[in-house]
């Protein structure tokens, strides 16, 4: 009688193992285990934006952290800027008119090492004030920083 029990929970529990929640592979995000900063972040950006000859943004990302932090991401695109008019709407995209390659790649961020991203906008004759949200693309580390210009 007790190996017919022993035998019925041993099958129950292989049945809610193999029929259970999972974890994807593809859905880690940022967790306690990284070392962080006073500020409680693993990965630190900033945004600058240049208005001398055109328009000129520089996107830093910064891992805080002692360890390599590997960053993942769904395709060739790594980053993305978008300009928004005063009214919110979209005016220029950088990876709008771009192709990239659908293969999944990855890029390690030493320890305290910094990311610099650069891409230009012609803005052909726009004036006003603006706002670009720059973006990692990171499956596992998305992050966006905004910034506010004017042109004259």
């Amino acid at each position: 009688m007790r190996s017919r029990l022993l035998v019925l929970l041993l099958c129950a529990g292989a049945l809610v193992l193999a029929c259970g929640p999972r974890a994807h592979s593809n859905e880690a995000s940022t967790t306690a285990s990284h070392t962080t900063d006073n500020n409680g972040k693993v990965l630190a950006t900033s945004l600058n934006v240049s208005v001398e000859r055109g328009v000129q943004f520089a996107f830093h990302v910064t891992n805080n952290t002692e360890k390599g932090i590997e960053l993942r991401f769904p395709s060739s695109q790594t980053h993305d800027f978008i300009v928004l008019d005063s009214l919110g709407r979209e005016v220029w995209r950088w990876a709008g008119e771009r192709m990239f390659t659908s293969a999944m790649q990855t890029r390690m961020l030493g320890a305290r090492e910094t990311m610099k991203v650069e891409e230009d906008w012609d803005p052909a004759g726009k004036k006003g004030k603006f706002t670009v949200v720059a973006k990692l693309t990171s499956r596992n580390h998305p992050l966006e920083e905004k910034a506010e210009f004017a042109l004259p």
